[in-house]
């Protein structure tokens, strides 16, 4: 069944009206008509079965049938802190970290970014939210993360403390991993958890010094150098897997 994302302004007496990108793909993509049945998630993470009523190049309108008992999100809160790579490798990032479950993702400008313009790249945020949303349409997500305009990396500094468990991949560590940590961390207090990964160029030894002095764990992710964009999905993964729900609940 198809779902969408809409406005909880948008859904009056049991009736949703849906707008904007969606109405297209709606009747010229998907040639759903009335009668049809969708789900409806009213971006607070509340689900509905919802019947179509009308179709018309503006607006869809559904009837609301029932409340799904349905929740896919992770009871982990993952942010991920994503040194800004190059390129557009950013819609790659927000688009699989959507589907692996983060919360939150956070752009960081940390020392060795290469970034022409900042307040050009800072633009792209409303394009990342987009493919977000699209994701989660496509994972069953029930809450969409949210996505933030780009940090510097001494303002992300201030956002540490508020974590639980602060985990920092680096390409120099070699003892730590995340398999060993989790055998001595204790999982009922773990709820926030804050992923940093670096850029292309990686860490300074000053900010992975500032990031130690934070108590974050300074961690490997194996004896391969992982591209940014692979960095972030392994980590999360392996988090998911350890404290989440990717390794299924039993």
């Amino acid at each position: 069944m198809h779902k969408f994302f809409v406005s909880k302004d948008n859904i009056v007496n049991n009736t949703a009206y849906i707008s904007g990108e969606d109405v297209k793909h709606i009747y010229k993509v998907l040639r759903l008509e009335a009668g049809d049945k969708i789900s409806i998630n009213n971006c607070e993470g509340e689900e509905f079965l919802a019947e179509i009523e009308s179709v018309n190049k503006e607006q869809v309108q559904a009837r609301i049938i029932e409340k799904l008992l349905l929740n896919n999100e992770s009871k982990l809160d993952i942010y991920l802190f994503q040194g800004f790579p190059k390129a557009s490798k950013m819609d790659l990032i927000v688009q699989k970290a959507t589907e692996l479950g983060v919360k939150k993702i956070i752009p960081v400008f940390t020392e060795r970014v290469v970034v022409k313009n900042k307040q050009g790249e800072s633009k792209k945020v409303d394009r990342w939210r987009r493919i977000s949303k699209e994701a989660c349409k496509q994972c069953k997500r029930s809450v969409i993360p949210e996505i933030e305009c780009p940090l510097e990396f001494d303002d992300m500094l201030k956002i540490l403390p508020d974590m639980d468990l602060i985990l920092v991949p680096y390409e120099n560590e070699e003892n730590l991993g995340i398999k060993k940590l989790s055998s001595y961390i204790d999982r009922d207090k773990i709820k926030k958890i804050a992923i940093i990964i670096g850029s292309e160029g990686g860490f300074s030894e000053e900010e992975i010094t500032c990031l130690k002095d934070l108590g974050a764990n300074i961690v490997t992710l194996g004896p391969r150098i992982l591209r940014t964009e692979t960095a972030g999905f392994v980590a999360i993964s392996l988090l998911m897997y350890e404290f989440g729900d990717l390794g299924g609940l039993n």
